[in-house]
């Protein structure tokens, strides 16, 4: 994999438009029993519709895209066979939950996930509750990601502006910083109790991140590059 490069943005510009994915149409069959196969081994996951970009542009401190409108098993089988259409990416909005005391607060995903067992911050694959006219509303997605997996909400941190955009080969991750009116322990506290609550959570447990000795191979590289470059401004 390439090493990650982080663009620093100000604004998003990711239009939604109707593209026919050739990859999705050519292998519909293999796709099918690709999928079949994942849902033998965590039947939880289902094939929903989700948002895929192509066109990625970094300039005058913004990042503009092109997304189109795929189903979850051809993405399935896009990222499990090693990203075969090198013109699409996978670009989606995290929140990066830090906590008032420096430490990054992460969910480790649950086995019924596509993710199982990965610890990164809360996120998901776009999908058609993010789009908002002809447009791709990430901010919107981190906030409604944020609150479905952690059941934190606006009253509890501040998010800030800019973006750290990611990219890692057909991956672009867009970090923003959210910062929590609250220490890590309680932060953890919070959201282990909302879990709880929870019949059937996304997150398995809560991870705190006070420094890089804390980063595990469980995270993802689009996730410890951001961290790293976190700590090494402090």
């Amino acid at each position: 994999m390439t090493s990650p490069i982080i663009h620093r943005v100000t604004t998003l510009e990711l239009a939604v438009r109707p593209i026919v994915w050739a990859f999705a149409e050519e292998r519909r069959a293999e796709i099918a029993t690709h999928f079949a196969e994942k849902q033998r081994e965590r039947p939880k996951i289902w094939n929903g519709r989700v948002l895929l970009g192509r066109d990625a542009t970094f300039a005058d401190g913004h990042l503009s895209a092109t997304y189109f409108e795929t189903d979850f098993a051809s993405f399935l089988a896009w990222r499990d066979w090693g990203f075969p259409d090198k013109a699409v990416f996978n670009g989606f909005g995290m929140g990066a939950l830090r906590a008032s005391d420096g430490a990054f607060v992460m969910g480790e995903m649950a086995q019924h996930t596509a993710n199982a067992g990965r610890i990164y911050f809360p996120s998901g694959t776009p999908d058609l509750e993010d789009v908002r006219g002809h447009t791709l509303d990430i901010p919107g997605s981190v906030i409604r990601e944020l609150e479905e997996e952690t059941g934190l909400t606006a009253a509890d941190y501040r998010v800030e502006p800019d973006w750290h955009c990611v990219v890692t080969g057909p991956t672009i991750a867009m970090l923003q910083i959210v910062n929590l009116d609250m220490p890590g322990d309680v932060a953890r506290a919070r959201i282990e109790a909302n879990l709880a609550g929870e019949a059937e959570p996304e997150l398995s447990a809560i991870h705190l991140v006070r420094g890089v000795s804390d980063l595990t191979p469980s995270m993802p590289r689009f996730v410890t590059a951001f961290v790293e470059q976190q700590f090494a401004l402090r």
